[in-house]
């Protein structure tokens, strides 16, 4: 099958491209490395250096690849730059959507597999965990993108029967994670306690996240594929994790004694955040199998053996 995937040199995204490597689908990768890095590209797909911004370029690339799936992984991700520059994140989060259906409603594309938040999509939640019914009302930029990103997904299936699969991702963490980056906290924490830095956990440390192993991520992807199956479904483990926890569990890998230094919280950021994966495992057949403690392991070591790839 001939498969684009946007993102595809970034953390998500390079561990998508192995999986469908493997199980010999055609790729190609769209990604302006940004945030990617070259040196995870799969070397058996094709890789075009492209900013989904530019609606020419794109066309380009998507007329010459013709994906019959495209997995649209890469985004601005940075919660608090969606708070400070809305306007950007709306440019790369939505403006590169609709580039990216644009070029391809026309040329074969059959189905595309999003990137949606399970977290920033929801908001402040009622119960927890939600599961997909919960009212979306996010409370940044960044999440009204994605709930935007499914809306217009949800008109180009009605209007051109191109069917769709949203993930809505809970806090994905694992190796392949950008430390020096603005997301991701297990891998920032990992880079600060390896250089022997104190790691900042802004506000009180009780706020909670659902952590989701990367490799668990990709193992959905690859099931949206398989199964086809329209709508938004949950990609989390259902179980709440607070940072101050995640600090402990990661200094006690490090053998590290300092303590954490704490500062204001940032703004736009939720207070508890966790997700049911219920419905994925009904029909998706998915379900998480790396527990917590194990996938802040195999993560941590990949830091240690400085398993980061250049740009």
């Amino acid at each position: 099958m001939r498969i684009l995937v946007t993102g595809g040199a970034g953390f998500i995204g390079s561990h998508t491209v192995d999986a469908l490597v493997e199980r010999s689908h055609d790729v190609s990768i769209i990604d302006d490395l940004s945030s990617g890095k070259r040196g995870q590209v799969n070397a058996r797909a094709r890789f075009h250096q492209a900013d989904l911004r530019d609606a020419r370029r794109i066309d380009e690339i998507v007329g010459q690849e013709r994906p019959e799936v495209i997995y649209h992984l890469a985004a601005q991700m940075d919660v608090r730059r969606s708070v400070a520059d809305p306007a950007f994140d709306a440019q790369v989060n939505l403006l590169g959507l609709l580039n990216l259906m644009e070029a391809a409603r026309g040329r074969g594309l059959r189905r595309v597999i999003f990137a949606s938040s399970g977290g920033a999509i929801y908001g402040e939640q009622d119960v927890f965990p939600c599961d997909e019914d919960h009212p979306c009302r996010p409370v940044s930029p960044y999440g009204v993108a994605k709930l935007a990103s499914e809306r217009y997904l949800f008109f180009y299936r009605n209007e051109y029967g191109i069917g769709y699969t949203a993930l809505r991702y809970a806090n994905v963490y694992g190796p392949r994670q950008d430390p020096h980056g603005e997301a991701g906290v297990v891998a920032i924490f990992c880079g600060r306690l390896l250089g022997g830095e104190s790691c900042t956990i802004y506000g009180d440390g009780c706020q909670t996240r659902d952590y989701v192993y990367v490799g668990d991520v990709a193992a959905a992807n690859i099931a949206a594929l398989e199964y086809q199956v329209d709508g938004a479904f949950n990609i989390g483990t259902g179980i709440e994790t607070d940072v101050n926890r995640l600090y402990n569990e990661l200094a006690l890998l490090a053998g590290a004694r300092k303590a954490a230094v704490y500062g204001p919280a940032r703004p736009g950021e939720q207070r508890r955040s966790v997700i049911s994966p219920a419905r994925a495992g009904q029909k998706l057949g998915w379900q998480p199998r790396m527990a917590l403690r194990d996938g802040l392991a195999a993560t941590f070591e990949y830091f240690r053996q400085g398993a980061v790839a250049p740009r």
